[in-house]
């Protein structure tokens, strides 16, 4: 569980400072920049552990949680000029946050005794829902929500990890394995401009005479 652990660590310094990137962007005082980093890094996690009624709650049962979203904020501030102009660092970071925290969901779902599919759905909870609290408070239209392929990679991972859990892959290689698959996915349909079919707004109009 060791590799898994460094991983959710990972994940969670990714996480922050993709947060803490849309923050400073914003012009947020530090106060603020804490704030939306520490939202986008356990926001989902949380949510899935009152859901799932886990105690105790992901980041109140390891401190490490906050010392890695503080370093991650400082972080930030330290290397901002070289890092937030780079158009590639948010996706580089909110791809290792959604791969990680996706699969850590499913794990801690499936630990709970409930239905892969639900633990699925734990999983894409995890991942997806720390960034759409990051979106909403800074007034941004949540990723989830556009274009961009997100939690359909997420579900694909998922997928990916129960079919190599039920053929009992080594769970850190079953873990990486699926991780590599969600980033492989979301950079494939970012680079080729892939998307899911959108509903026509005309469906749902009437025609005017």
């Amino acid at each position: 569980m060791e590799v898994i652990y460094v991983l959710d660590i990972l994940g969670t310094f990714a996480f922050a400072i993709s947060g803490a990137l849309v923050a400073l962007d914003k012009k947020f005082d530090i106060f603020g920049v804490i704030i939306i980093a520490f939202v986008t890094a356990v926001g989902g996690g949380m949510l899935r552990d009152v859901l799932i009624n886990a105690h105790p709650i992901n980041w109140i049962g390891d401190l490490n949680y906050l010392y890695i979203i503080f370093s991650a904020v400082l972080f930030t501030f330290l290397f901002k000029s070289k890092i937030a102009h780079l158009s590639k660092t948010m996706f580089l970071f909110d791809t290792i946050g959604i791969s990680v925290f996706t699969l850590l969901g499913l794990q801690k779902g499936l630990s709970y005794d409930l239905h892969p599919i639900i633990a699925i759905i734990m999983g894409m909870i995890s991942a997806v829902f720390g960034g759409v609290l990051r979106d909403v408070l800074t007034a941004k239209i949540p990723l989830i929500f556009e274009k961009e392929v997100y939690a359909s990679a997420c579900l694909t991972g998922g997928i990916s990890y129960l079919i190599l859990h039920y053929f009992k892959v080594d769970e850190n290689i079953n873990f990486i394995i699926s991780a590599i698959v969600i980033a492989s996915i979301r950079a494939i349909a970012v680079k080729f401009h892939l998307e899911l079919p959108k509903i026509k707004n005309d469906l749902f109009t009437t025609s005017k005479k």
